[in-house]
């Protein structure tokens, strides 16, 4: 199977996941520590593995997606090597946080919720990262970007994409 998966799918991480499901699979509550191994081995929680711990713990696919969705920590896709996280809180919302956002899509040809075609970036809209006194931020990483112009983001992920 040739897909954006392949490299996270394999024979090794699936023999490290089916001995995490082992140790799992007969406790109150298996649910959230398989799913934060997966998370850990996959990097990410695709359709296969979700059929296969709802098939190992014997609850419903609806249920295991339910709290992937709801827990910001879970991602169904894999993530890129940067990981770029756009504040829209209301004091960085009020400071352009919106075009800040279309600017880094445009220029990692990337949208909010996905990972680039090259596996670079993956662009998250946030709530609030608590630097508000740099508003508009958004993060690369560990990397703070306060204060931020729209001429600034061409630079800013040149930087990046040349590493």
């Amino acid at each position: 199977m040739v897909n954006e998966y392949s490299g996270v799918l394999n024979e090794e991480n699936f023999a490290k996941f089916d001995s995490v499901i082992e140790k799992h699979k007969d406790s109150n509550g298996a649910l959230m520590p398989i799913l934060n191994e997966a998370q850990k081995i996959f990097g990410c929680i695709p359709l296969e593995i979700q059929i296969k711990i709802s098939e190992a713990i014997n609850i419903s696919l609806a249920e295991v997606y339910g709290v992937i969705t709801f827990y910001s920590h879970f991602s169904l896709e894999p993530k890129g090597k940067y990981i770029i996280s756009v504040c829209m809180g209301t004091a960085c919302y009020v400071k352009n946080a919106q075009r800040i956002l279309e600017e880094l899509e445009q220029e990692t040809d990337c949208h909010a919720g996905k990972t680039s075609a090259d596996g670079k970036f993956t662009i998250e809209a946030t709530r609030c990262i608590g630097a508000c006194g740099l508003a508009p931020v958004f993060t690369i990483n560990r990397d703070v970007y306060g204060r931020v112009t729209v001429d600034q983001i061409s630079a800013i992920i040149a930087k990046y994409r040349n590493e």
